[in-house]
């Protein structure tokens, strides 16, 4: 440290300035410099006017305006140069001051996250979870214990309602096979008089033939 320093106190460490103060200088000096450009391109345009306007009449004057007009297009060159490192610098600052924004933003959920399981233990919510699984399980074994029927004394003995349906089904097989025999129409009428035994058919001719009365009497009852 120089003894100038000693004496002074020294220059103090100026604050860095933040990415949003740096973003606002450097467009600021962009716009500076394009408004210099613009001048110097007009300085170099009158030049050339000029140049032309003295042409071989005075040759000392037109070499000098042309002179000046390579000194304004070398200007013209350097703040060229000078704006694509500003631009360069300002859309590093932006992106800079984008990812700041978003790890801020991410930091400010992470911390709200932990927050927010700060009163949560993984093995409890197992535990909450295992009760939540038990109750649906009682609640199930309510729910069928209440639409059972026995509790109303309607039990019936299964072996006994197969042996009852066995039995429909056999009055339902003899049905048919007692459907399949003739029907009325199909079996022979009933004859109207009383048939007569062959023996006591065979006594009355015989005695039709043997007493001619009764032969007539049995013909005018027919």
């Amino acid at each position: 440290m120089s003894f100038l320093s000693k004496v002074f106190g020294g220059k103090k460490e100026e604050k860095a300035p933040s990415t949003g103060e740096a973003i606002q200088k450097l467009r600021e000096t962009e716009e500076m410099l394009i408004k210099k450009q613009e001048f110097l391109e007009k300085k170099v345009e009158q030049e050339l006017q000029t140049a032309r306007k003295h042409g071989t009449k005075n040759k000392r004057a037109a070499i000098q305006a042309l002179k000046r007009k390579k000194r304004y297009e070398k200007q013209l060159q350097q703040i060229d140069g000078t704006l694509s490192t500003i631009e360069m610098q300002r859309e590093a600052l932006e992106g800079a001051n984008t990812n700041t924004a978003v790890l801020q933003t991410m930091k400010n959920a992470a911390e709200a996250l932990k927050a927010a399981h700060q009163h949560m233990d993984v093995d409890q919510v197992h535990d909450m979870m295992d009760d939540i699984a038990e109750q649906q399980d009682v609640a199930k074994e309510i729910s069928e214990a209440i639409s059972n029927p026995v509790a109303f004394g309607t039990d019936v003995d299964d072996d006994e309602l197969e042996k009852e349906l066995e039995e429909l089904e056999q009055e339902e097989l003899d049905k048919e096979l007692l459907g399949t025999g003739p029907t009325a129409d199909q079996l022979p009428s009933v004859p109207s008089e009383v048939p007569v035994p062959a023996a006591r058919a065979k006594t009355s001719a015989k005695a039709e033939e043997e007493d001619p009365d009764l032969k007539e009497l049995l013909a005018w009852a027919h």
